[in-house]
């Protein structure tokens, strides 16, 4: 952590660190991660000296909540045949005349 830090960004940076490693990040990714964050945070909230425009535009991490974390595996990104095969292992009845909405809502996404 930088020099001044405050101790939230201190708890703030070993908790995303934390949570990056139980992901199965490897330690140097995630401490890179958590220092990325922390200190877009520190520029948006006035704490830095200095900040680049694309530290204090758009939403902040987490006001984000993860929106553009890995997680490829989303039903609003899969494709119906994805749904459908996935219905075809659960054993869903109809699949085959549904609508993606109706996969989609059948296996609960």
């Amino acid at each position: 952590m930088p020099r001044g830090s405050s101790s939230k960004r201190e708890r703030q940076y070993e908790h995303i660190k934390e949570s990056g490693e139980k992901r199965g990040m490897s330690e140097d990714r995630a401490k890179e991660m958590a220092s990325r964050t922390v200190n877009k945070e520190r520029a948006r909230s006035g704490e830095s000296k200095s900040a680049s425009r694309s530290s204090t535009s758009g939403k902040s991490a987490s006001q984000r909540g993860g929106e553009k974390s890995g997680g490829g595996g989303r039903s609003s990104e899969r494709t119906k045949d994805d749904l459908y095969q996935e219905a075809k292992k659960r054993g869903i009845e109809g699949r085959s005349t549904m609508t993606k909405q109706q996969l989609k809502n059948a296996l609960g996404h």
